[in-house]
C-alpha cells in the first residue's frame, strides 16, 4: 500500500484544528493502527508548535508531507525562511532526574526521538526540513 498526502498550513497554533483533519484525513487513507496514528498526532504537533514558537518571525507557512510505503510510514514537515534548529542534536532529557532539578524545555523533542525509529535534519537555503521514520507492522 503507498498513501501520499502534502499541504501548507498557516504558522498559526490555531492552525492544529486543520493539521489534526489533515493527519485524520491520511490515516483513514492509508489505514494505519491508532497506536501509530495516534504517535504520529503526537510528532506532527510537537514539531508544528516548535515551528511556530522558536521561528514566529517567519511568514510562511509549514509544509507537512506524509506518506506510508509499505511497512514505513515518512513524515516530513519544511519550514521556510528560518534559522537552523537541528532536533537531532537537542541534550538528551534525563528522565531519571526529579523535576525540580530538571531545566525546562526538551521533553517533547525527547518523545519524538522515542516514538521514532529514524529522524533526519537538513538545513539548505534557509529551508529547515525535519524527516520522521516510523517503521510499521506487517
Amino acid at each position: 500500500m503507498s498513501v501520499q498526502m502534502e499541504k501548507k498550513f498557516r504558522r498559526d497554533m490555531s492552525s492544529l484544528d486543520n493539521v489534526f483533519a489533515f493527519l485524520n484525513e491520511f490515516k483513514k487513507k492509508s489505514k494505519l493502527a491508532h497506536s501509530v496514528a495516534s504517535n504520529i498526532d503526537l510528532i506532527v504537533e510537537e514539531l508544528f508548535t516548535n515551528m511556530i514558537k522558536y521561528s514566529s518571525e517567519s511568514p510562511n507557512d509549514i509544509l507537512i508531507h506524509i506518506q506510508r510505503s509499505d511497512n514505513k510510514l515518512i513524515l516530513i514537515l519544511n519550514d521556510f525562511d528560518v534559522e537552523p534548529f537541528d532536533i537531532t542534536k537537542v541534550d538528551e532529557v534525563d528522565t531519571n532526574q526529579c523535576i525540580e532539578e530538571r531545566k525546562v524545555g526538551g521533553l517533547g523533542i525527547h518523545l519524538v526521538k522515542c516514538i521514532a525509529d529514524e529522524i533526519d535534519y537538513e538545513y539548505c537555503d534557509r529551508t529547515s526540513k525535519i524527516t520522521i521514520i516510523k517503521n510499521l507492522e506487517t
